[in-house]
């Protein structure tokens, strides 16, 4: 009976160890949660943070923004509102294969002085992120707004 049960604890710890090797997050929940901690870094006005997320050969609006046009246009938007606030939904995110996958969502950024927001606007999102080492960065972005 003794060896039975050293044999189920063994089979039970190499068990945990095959699915702890094969598990971890899919691609499609760690570029949910890069955008998350993108989206709470803007919040807390924390550009570095935000930036943090962004390769180094981003290029946003078909070609038309580069990095740092992106890091000015961040920077504005963070401090022409000591409040801003961006809701995502719903994220529909494409592995691509590879080192690349696809993300496309909404968002409703606000921003305002005071407690409420005082402008928001809604934009569709379309958005390629690259995979670099264990970290997915944004690589291009588009977005347009909705209802203007």
């Amino acid at each position: 009976m003794a060896a039975f049960l050293h044999a189920a604890r063994v089979a039970a710890i190499a068990a945990l160890m095959l699915l702890a090797a094969c598990g971890g997050d899919s691609v499609e929940d760690q570029v949910r949660e890069t955008i998350s901690a993108m989206e709470s870094a803007a919040e807390e006005g924390q550009l570095i943070g935000f930036m943090s997320h962004v390769a180094d050969d981003f290029e946003g609006r078909d070609g038309q923004m580069q990095r740092e046009d992106f890091l000015r246009f961040m920077t504005l938007q963070i401090n022409r509102h000591s409040r801003v606030g961006a809701q995502v939904f719903p994220i529909t995110v494409t592995n691509d294969g590879g080192n690349f996958a696809t993300a496309t969502f909404k968002v409703l950024v606000t921003g305002g002085r005071g407690l409420l927001p005082e402008d928001g606007q809604v934009y569709d999102v379309e958005t390629t992120w690259i995979r670099d080492g264990g970290d997915w960065l944004l690589w291009r972005a588009d977005w347009q707004p909705i209802g203007r």
